[in-house]
């Protein structure tokens, strides 16, 4: 089977390759038959590629030991829904998964695209299946998942072997959310690709209308959406299976997935000056370019070895061919940007600093700080180990010093920015505007304050959250109110007419409302506490309003691992709450320990225990517990933005309408202009 996934390699790179050459050639001789055949040789490339991915997970289902990915990253007790996510657990598996995946993005680029965008899609293919290339290449001769397990013989020759297990999924992958989380970050991480690619055909062909500008932003979001839901599901699998209490800590693979998420936030603002207004064409797709770049660079990080990361994988060869790869995507990006300027001259000027327009531009320039803090704080390590040969650690601390600020005035943005009109906004309208939101953020701040909730950015946390709550949800209140009066509609059917009009403009509005959720959630953090102490059968631990005692200490196995378990009965303000049994894990094929977390979650705080193993002297459980507020308000702002990004997807009656008349009229004349040159 492994030459069968072999040949899929093979034949997909051809595919790819050809791909890119027909290409240009299409777009360069303006055929619609060369380019026809790049999209057919785009298409076979996805059917080449998903051959090797179903012949790699057919090894790992079926326990062929023979091939030497699936003996170092599987086992026979290993259940089966945890053989799924080995495909991707691995370095090898990891980069076919990835090119997998963008084998499916290109497939539906092209067909969703047979007769549109016609002059741009000779370019595209080009790029995407250049892309392609380069990870298929990669595949076969630095990453081949497709390799024997092979032992020295006689006289030092290799020979085929097969061992009769393998060495098993890394323990801290087994967890639900691995099933889910990985994939989510892969489809962030592929599909900014797409517009990259359709920024780069806008550009070469010099087709920078408003047309390449609506689908490149529609297949931004797309990717943003996955990678923001990888963001939150591996702060949850974090918080659950890592055992430290925490769901972020500013490692260097957690900041590369925020790096595209910021850059592509950047983008889906900016875009809108220039389509409401004509303005910063160069800046939008200088922010195509960083997300796209950021995305690679992210997956460089993880790949390369080069930073210590429980997410990273081991230090390996293959970092020098994605610098090269890095390189070519901005000599060959900024040389075509700067060729292009003339092309990309504003339509308009800035009115007036209180205007929308200014708060998209404030709020680009303040993710664009984001984005460099984090960057730098990231790969500062990296350039203090190659100028002074020693690695110079920056730790949370670096990171909250700035970003902490930096999110606080994204924040009051985020609240702004819909209170303020295009062009500019007269003074009147501003004391308007902003004075019940800002009244009424004072309100519960200063509640809050006299029940407790102190401290200067707890404060401006609180204040700014209601600031934006309220602010939002009053563009809602507001055009329900005028719909009900001009059109005569009860309030739901008016708030839901309203929404489906404007799908776009108001799932933003939800996404802000999850933005403020998330940052309720991260305010728990200024208010969590931690104990730690020893605990034998019988033995009582006070932390703050709950009382833990250790009822009992078992031992078991499973087929896939052993354990020691701690049961604990949980009393708060004398009311029992059941039992808590954290777990030590030693899983026997993988020869690697781990724990499992006991979680006990509500709306108000969480209750976290960790059972850290056993003092050597006294033969006790080291019993770790960590008090964690308003931790379930972070998943539940993941799920109020995946739904608003999904709203903002849905196309509007207005824009179905407009879409209809403007795809007839150009696939029409698209068509008419190739097929005339043929």
């Amino acid at each position: 089977m492994n030459q069968v996934g072999s040949i899929g390699l093979i034949a997909g790179l051809a595919f790819g390759f050809y791909a890119v050459i027909a290409g240009v050639l299409g777009g360069r001789l303006r055929s619609l038959r060369i380019t026809k055949s790049a999209e057919r040789a785009t298409l076979a490339f996805f059917v080449m590629i998903t051959l090797a991915v179903a012949t790699l997970e057919y090894l790992i289902l079926t326990d062929s030991f023979s091939s030497a990915y699936v003996a170092t990253h599987s086992n026979r007790a290993l259940p089966f829904y945890y053989k799924i996510p080995v495909l991707w657990s691995g370095q090898e598996g990891s980069i076919l998964f990835w090119t997998w995946l963008l084998s499916i993005y290109s497939a539906l680029v092209v067909l969703m695209n047979r007769r549109r965008n016609r002059q741009l899609m000779p370019y595209v293919v080009s790029i995407l299946m250049g892309t392609g290339v380069f990870f298929s290449s990669l595949l076969l001769f630095v990453a081949n998942p497709f390799t024997d397990v092979a032992i020295a013989g006689v006289g030092g020759a290799l020979r085929s072997f097969t061992p009769p297990d393998g060495n098993g999924l890394n323990p801290a992958l087994q967890y639900p959310s691995m099933v889910i989380h990985p994939p989510m970050l892969y489809l962030g991480y592929v599909g900014m690709v797409v517009p990259f690619a359709f920024a780069m055909a806008a550009l070469i062909t010099r087709q920078l209308g408003d047309n390449w500008i609506r689908t490149t932003r529609r297949w931004t979001m797309v990717p943003w959406m996955f990678l923001g839901v990888g963001i939150i599901l591996g702060g949850n699998w974090a918080y659950e299976v890592l055992g430290w209490g925490g769901y972020w800590a500013w490692d260097p693979v957690e900041n590369a997935s925020l790096l595209p998420w910021l850059a592509g936030t950047a983008f889906l603002h900016s875009v809108m000056i220039q389509e409401k207004r004509g303005m910063l064409k160069v800046w939008n797709i200088v922010l195509v370019i960083a997300t796209f770049f950021l995305s690679i660079f992210g997956t460089f990080l993880t790949r390369s070895g080069i930073v210590s990361s429980v997410h990273a994988f081991a230090q390996s060869n293959i970092g020098p061919f994605f610098a090269v790869f890095l390189g070519i995507i901005v000599l060959f990006s900024v040389t075509l940007l700067f060729m292009r300027l003339d092309f990309l001259k504003s339509e308009n000027q800035l009115d007036s600093v209180a205007s929308r327009e200014s708060g998209f531009l404030f709020n680009n320039w303040v993710l664009l700080a984001a984005v460099f803090a984090v960057l730098w704080g990231t790969i500062f390590p990296i350039i203090s180990k190659a100028i002074e040969n020693q690695t110079v650690t920056v730790g949370a601390p670096f990171f909250n010093r700035f970003m902490i600020p930096i999110g606080l005035v994204l924040l009051f943005l985020t609240g702004a920015g819909p209170l303020l009109a295009w062009r500019k906004t007269s003074f009147q309208s501003i004391r308007q505007n902003f004075t019940i939101p800002l009244a009424a953020a004072v309100v519960v701040t200063a509640i809050l304050y006299a029940l407790g909730v102190r401290g200067f950015y707890v404060s401006m946390t609180v204040l700014l959250s209601a600031f934006v709550a309220v602010a939002t949800i009053g563009e809602f209140f507001k055009g329900a109110r005028t719909r009900q009066k001009t059109l005569h509609e009860n309030f739901v059917a008016a708030v839901f007419n309203l929404t489906m009009r404007n799908t776009r403009r108001y799932g933003g509005y939800v996404i802000h409302l999850g933005i403020v959720i998330l940052f309720v959630g991260f305010l728990g953090q200024a208010f969590k506490s931690e104990t730690k102490g020893l605990m034998a059968e019988g033995d009582l631990m006070h932390v703050k309003d709950y009382t833990l005692r250790c009822e009992s200490f078992g031992t078991g196995d499973t087929p896939n691992y052993e354990y020691e378990r701690a049961s604990l009965s949980v009393i708060r303000d004398g009311r029992a709450l059941g039992l808590m049994e954290p777990e030590q894990r030693f899983y026997t094929a993988s020869q690697q320990a781990t724990s499992h977390v006991a979680l006990r979650t509500s709306p108000r705080e969480d209750l976290y225990v960790v059972l850290a193993g056993q003092d050597p002297d006294s033969k006790k459980a080291i019993i770790q517990v960590f008090i964690n507020p308003l931790v379930m308000w972070v998943w539940v702002g993941g799920v109020v933005l995946l739904l608003g990004t999904l709203l903002a997807l849905v196309p509007s009656r207005v824009e179905r309408e407009m879409a209809e008349m403007r795809r007839e009229h150009e696939e029409a004349l698209e068509i008419e202009n190739l097929e005339s040159q043929e």
